[in-house]
C-alpha cells in the first residue's frame, strides 16, 4: 500500500457518523473513540498554548495514524477546526434521573 487511504464507507458514512449512530459501550457512552478527535479543556503541556484533543478520528489509518484509543492525544490551536474534530458534551444526571446522558457531538 502506498499510504493512500480509500474510504470504503463500510460503516455507512463518508465521514464522521452522527451521534448515537452505533451502540453505546458498557458505560452508556457513544462513539468514544475513532469518530472525531475530541477537544479537551487541557493544554497539551504547561508551556504550550495548544489544546489537547483525544480519541482519534475517522480519518486515522494504520499507515498514517495509530491512535484508535481513548488515551491517544494530539494537539491543535484553540481556533483550529476540521471535519474530523469535534467535542463531547457530558452532564451529571439529575438526582433520581437516568444514567448515560453523555453523548457525542461533532
Amino acid at each position: 500500500m502506498d499510504g493512500t487511504v480509500h474510504n470504503t464507507r463500510a460503516d455507512g458514512y463518508a465521514g464522521s457518523a452522527p451521534a448515537k449512530a452505533f451502540r453505546p459501550n458498557g458505560y452508556g457512552l457513544y462513539q468514544t473513540v475513532g469518530n472525531v478527535w475530541e477537544w479537551s479543556a487541557d493544554r497539551f503541556s504547561p508551556a504550550d498554548p495548544q489544546r489537547t484533543m483525544r480519541g482519534g478520528s475517522h480519518m486515522c489509518h494504520d499507515s498514517n495514524c495509530n491512535r484508535y484509543r481513548i488515551a491517544a492525544r494530539t494537539r491543535n490551536n484553540p481556533d483550529g477546526s476540521a471535519g474530523n474534530i469535534g467535542f463531547r458534551v457530558a452532564a451529571d444526571p439529575p438526582v433520581g434521573g437516568a444514567a448515560g446522558i453523555s453523548r457525542a457531538a461533532g
